[in-house]
């Protein structure tokens, strides 16, 4: 699906298991003669043997018999980490065994992803991220994984739209406002993201290619974009809903659309760039992976599972609370990996476009 659509509203804006086989031969020491009973004693010791040597995992009807571990390349706190735990919660009960979530962040996702990518792949270790893992391919030029080679596809738990924010005083009050000025300012007009090749500069970038602007990225890490959108720094930031909703509804910035085709449960009034006039429809998402080779039996429990976990309507609303949307109806694995394929194409034809590199 492209992210781009013509729309109505406002004017110019149109777009386009490993499994072994083990058992003994049965062959006699050299020179001495093996009884049929001898035979298949030494038989069924050497199956035994072979079975205590499989690999964990090669025997996905045991799956799981110990704790699963779900990384998330991102700190505690975030959108991905709070949906990776709400997962956690419940899958615990669906497989009967302890599962932990492990916080391994660090170069946008990458040192997560990379660790995943090199574990063992019997199930025990998996990958919760967000878009952004869509996007490493397109603006990395070392990564240390293939994003489609390395990994198994699980399921898509959630969608995860971005709102695009002005101060509280200022005076833009609808998408429409914000455009009209901004073709009149140009490169003055600042946006701020949380980071080069980001999720939110990409969106950016969309809309100045869409509505003719040139508005000027200004690339943030951490909390610092919302700072300088309530100090009047920035014109205007496109950041997560999670953590700015808190600020939109104390009145400190105000949300003029969000990403994506849903309005926010919290945010009702806030309309989407599509209701306002610009369909831009691609959105990020949280998403689980296992590594690569992980057996096929393995990965179809785990994603029944999981798509169980994400229809109780206890963890739909915690995810609602975490700024996503929950999937509904669920994702197969060759669902989610078919649509992971078009994202990468899609978010990767975006940051292409934007010209965003990093080393």
């Amino acid at each position: 699906m492209s992210a781009f659509r013509t729309a109505p509203g406002i004017a110019g804006i149109t777009a386009t298991g490993l499994s072994h086989e083990a058992g003994a031969n049965g062959e006699p020491a050299a020179g001495r003669p093996v009884n049929g009973s001898r035979r298949r004693l030494l038989g069924v010791a050497g199956v035994a043997l072979g079975a205590a040597w499989l690999p964990h995992g090669a025997r996905a009807d045991a799956w799981p018999s110990r704790t699963v571990r779900i990384v998330t390349p991102w700190t505690a706190g975030g959108g991905t980490d709070l949906v990776a735990r709400i997962v956690a919660d419940k899958l615990r009960n669906e497989l009967g065994q302890p599962v932990v979530v492990e916080n391994r962040a660090g170069a946008a996702g990458n040192i997560g992803s990379e660790y995943v990518a090199r574990q063992t792949p019997d199930g025990y270790t998996l990958l919760m991220t967000s878009a952004s893992f869509a996007i490493a391919p397109a603006v990395y030029r070392n990564l240390g994984y293939d994003a489609l080679k390395d990994f198994a596809p699980v399921t898509k738990v959630a969608t995860a739209p971005l709102l695009v924010l002005v101060a509280a005083n200022s005076p833009f009050a609808t998408m429409s406002d914000l455009v009209a000025f901004a073709r009149r300012e140009g490169k003055k007009v600042t946006y701020g993201s949380f980071g080069n090749g980001s999720p939110s500069h990409l969106i950016g970038e969309s809309l100045n290619k869409l509505a003719g602007l040139q508005m000027t990225h200004v690339p943030y890490t951490g909390g610092g974009a919302a700072l300088d959108l309530t100090s009047g720094t920035l014109t205007l930031a496109i950041l997560d809903a999670l953590s700015m909703t808190p600020q939109v509804k104390a009145g400190r910035v105000r949300a003029l659309a969000l990403n994506g085709r849903q309005r926010l449960p919290a945010l009702p009034d806030v309309p989407t760039l599509i209701e306002s006039g610009i369909e831009f429809d691609a959105v990020g998402w949280h998403a689980l992976f296992a590594p690569a080779g992980t057996p096929r039996e393995v990965v179809d429990k785990l994603n029944q599972a999981v798509n169980r976990v994400i229809a109780a309507p206890d963890a739909q609303q915690r995810i609602h609370e975490a700024g996503s949307f929950p999937v509904i109806p669920p994702t197969s694995p060759r669902q989610w990996g078919e649509m992971f394929r078009d994202d990468v194409r899609l978010w990767g034809d975006l940051a292409r476009q934007s010209g965003a590199t990093i080393n």
